[in-house]
Order: C-alpha cells, then structure tokens, then sequence
C-alpha cells in the first residue's frame, strides 16, 4: 500500500504527521466507485510540507479529478482561511501544468500566443479541494507554492493505480489518449 510504505519510511517526522491527516480524511483505505483510484504525495518545500490524496477516474482516456485532499504544516497557521486559498490556487495551477502544461518552440520562437494555444484548467474541471492544517509550533513556512508540486505525483500515482501505466514526464496528457485532443487545442 503506498500509504503504508510512506508511513514506515517517514515514520516519526513531521513529514508522517501530514500524510497521516491527508489519509485519514481522505478515507484512504476505504473503498472507492468502480473506475476511481486514489494517489498521493508528500512534499517539503518552502518551509512547509504538504500531502495530498487525489481521487481520480478518466474519460476519453484524460485523467478527471474528483478531489484533492490537501493536509499542510506550515508552522504557525496564521491565516487559515488564506492557507485554504493558497492549497485551492495552487492545485489549480499545478493540474494545469501537470495534465496540459507544455511550451514548444518551433525556429527559435515559442509557438503557444495565449490561452488559446496552451490548455489551462477549466471551470468546470477543478476539482472540490479539501484542505486541513497540522497544528503545529514550529516557525511559520510559506504557503504561497507548496500545493503544487505534489499534485502532479499524485495524479501519476493515482493513475498507476487506475491503469497499471507509470507516467514519467510531463504533460500527462502526452502519455494517454488525449495527446491528440490536447494538440487540437494549439
């Protein structure tokens, strides 16, 4: 179980403590729907560390995220509700980057002008996020990035789960189905 291996291999760090609460509200361990699998990462970055849990299916072959559990200990919470807003943006920009995030450069220029040539995120696409706060005494740690490194493992991880394909470079949607649905978007 991938949480049970992150659990002995950070056992007694902080690192543990954010996975924990990541895991348990996530209901990690607890059956899903057919057709939807769950991944997870755990990342340290900017003072603060950050777990996430993705609840995942695909449609057309593109990965669809349900859900994204964010559990964060970055010190002292002074803002809370900024800390939410942080966890929701940065998981919007990081699915954005991770399933379609791709500049390509052709005779020496950047080919992708604006949005309608580099597929962001759309509306009605973004997950419901769900983020809690470790309480902790350490000093305060920046809030402001840290949601978005670990969204693109877990979607890998979740995905392995799903399909039993490791994705190993980004975008995702170069490795499945939908590279060509994403280049009709350039």
């Amino acid at each position: 179980d991938p949480c049970d291996y992150r659990r002995q291999l950070l056992a007694g760090t902080r690192q543990a403590a954010v996975l924990e609460l990541a895991a348990e509200k996530s209901g990690w361990g607890q059956p899903l729907p057919a057709g939807r699998a769950r991944g997870l990462a755990v990342v340290a970055s900017y003072g603060s560390i950050v777990a996430q849990v993705v609840e995942i299916s695909q449609r057309d072959g593109a990965p669809h995220v349900h859900r994204v559990v964010c559990a964060v200990d970055c010190g002292i919470a002074i803002d809370p509700h900024n800390i939410a807003a942080q966890m929701e943006s940065g998981v919007a920009y990081g699915l954005s980057a991770a399933l379609w995030g791709e500049i390509t450069v052709a005779g020496g220029a950047v080919e992708q002008q604006n949005f309608h040539q580099y597929r962001v995120l759309r509306m009605n696409e973004m997950p419901k996020v769900e983020t809690y706060v470790v309480p902790s005494t350490e000093p305060p740690g920046g809030i402001g990035e840290c949601a978005v490194p670990p969204i693109a493992p877990a979607i890998a991880n979740a995905l392995f789960a799903l399909s039993g394909k490791r994705i190993r470079a980004l975008p995702i949607a170069n490795h499945l189905q939908v590279a060509e649905d994403n280049k009709r978007h350039r």
